[in-house]
């Protein structure tokens, strides 16, 4: 029989060796770059605020959350990315704390913080309800928590669909990312514990692609999903199907507008007040 923890401790292992392949920073910095400051302005965190951004990656949210004068903790499973966070963090001129932390299983103490965001980031731990768990129990009751996922309608959802059939077998209880971008699987993860106060789609607008060949071979190249399929479509001989599906996903996106490619990427920001 298998060991519980020990398959865990495997799973995290070749989670955080997903992220850290590619060039997540690098996509932070050509596209990404927009969700942080819209999550940190639709949360109004201000001065002496205790914020903890999970999954935070580079510091998307952190930093412009620390440049409110907020005192911040940037979390992440995958402490390779926090290089480049410092780097980003010290042209700010800001200063944040940086941990090494599992969404599931954070190592923080109950009600220790006043906001607790996630950018894109927190939607990819496994196990949604252990997370979402996480996130309420270190929030101090009438501390507010604000996501950004992606929807699963969207973009993003299309390309985790289309994926699907070529990555490697989940592990027990996972389920897909986009999900956190629904509201009503939101709603579940919550429950009664947190009130949802705002609800609201919108799109991220790229335009930094000249076609759709471009940005599917950005994905191809830089983001750790889509590198960790690439793999496992190649050991079961499938490479040239998945190629196709990835093709297809960025071609039905593209948006020829004005004499230059446009995409957009739907998302939802949700806020909400801990009971």
């Amino acid at each position: 029989m298998s060991n519980p923890q020990t398959d865990d401790t495997e799973l995290k292992t070749r989670h955080r060796a997903m992220w850290a392949s590619g060039d997540y920073p690098a996509m932070v910095e050509t596209f990404l770059e927009p969700l942080g400051p819209r999550l940190v302005e639709a949360t109004g965190i201000g001065p002496g605020d205790r914020v903890l951004d999970v999954a935070a990656g580079t510091g998307n949210a952190s930093i412009p959350a620390a440049a409110t004068g907020a005192a911040v903790t940037a979390s992440d499973l995958t402490p390779e990315l926090f290089e480049a966070g410092r780097a980003r963090a010290a042209a700010a001129g800001v200063e944040l704390e940086w941990a090494g932390a599992d969404a599931e299983n954070l190592p923080f103490a109950d009600d220790s913080f006043d906001v607790v965001i996630s950018a894109i980031g927190v939607m990819f731990a496994p196990r949604h309800q252990d997370a979402a768990d996480e996130l309420v129990r270190v929030c101090r009751p009438g501390g507010r928590i604000a996501l950004i996922c992606w929807t699963p309608e969207g973009m993003i959802g299309d390309l985790f669909r289309a994926m699907g059939p070529f990555a490697p077998t989940p592990p027990p209880g996972a389920q897909p990312p986009p999900l956190w971008g629904g509201e009503d699987h939101l709603r579940e993860l919550f429950g009664e514990r947190v009130e949802l106060t705002q609800l609201e789609r919108d799109k991220l607008e790229v335009t930094a692609f000249a076609s759709a060949d471009e940005f599917a071979e950005h994905f191809k190249t830089l983001y750790g999903p889509t590198i960790a399929t690439q793999a496992n479509a190649e050991r079961e001989g499938k490479s040239e199907e998945l190629e196709a599906a990835l093709d297809r996903v960025f071609a039905e996106s593209a948006e020829e507008r004005d004499g230059g490619t446009r995409f957009e990427m739907e998302y939802l920001l949700a806020v909400g007040t801990v009971r």
